[in-house]
């Protein structure tokens, strides 16, 4: 699967909305599809079956509250929903580091980069909203080492 071909399956209605245009929100969506066989999986192990349901939860409230905060009056309300977004991408990302024994390190490490990806467009995107510094002056997400465009074209998925 890349996100390539996966953009193509994603329904007009969708594609129309002026919220297609953020790339953070194209990304959030096609991270929840991924999820979700991630999540198939890591249900099928019992001892992380209780995190299989945590994971997609956590990866699907990232785009919902884009939406959410892209629909919002003022820069800072909109802020206030990108931050939540931030704060579900960390989880995730959290989740999918403790599901790395039953993913498999090479699926585990692909979605870690992905997310912080994410969490990459969120940090840059809550101050230009808020009009203002985040909470984290000295934070740096950079994907040195992560070519954004492998991590779309060669998505792994669990066994």
């Amino acid at each position: 699967m890349t996100f390539e071909s996966w953009k193509e399956g994603v329904p007009s209605e969708i594609r129309d909305d002026p919220l297609w245009g953020m790339r953070v929100y194209q990304l959030s969506l096609f991270a929840s599809d991924v999820s979700w066989r991630d999540a198939g999986t890591l249900r099928d192990e019992e001892r992380t079956q209780s995190l299989a349901d945590q994971l997609y939860r956590a990866v699907g409230s990232i785009g919902s509250n884009v939406a959410e905060g892209y629909s919002r009056g003022t820069g800072r309300d909109r802020a206030r929903f990108y931050e939540y977004a931030l704060g579900s991408a960390r989880e995730s990302r959290d989740w999918y580091f403790k599901g790395r024994f039953v993913l498999g390190e090479d699926v585990a490490q692909h979605r870690l980069s992905f997310m912080t990806e994410i969490i990459r467009l969120l940090l840059t995107i809550v101050p230009q909203q808020r009009g203002g510094e985040i909470r984290e002056p000295g934070s740096r997400y950079e994907t040195a080492d992560v070519d954004v465009d492998q991590l779309l074209n060669d998505v792994p998925l669990p066994s």
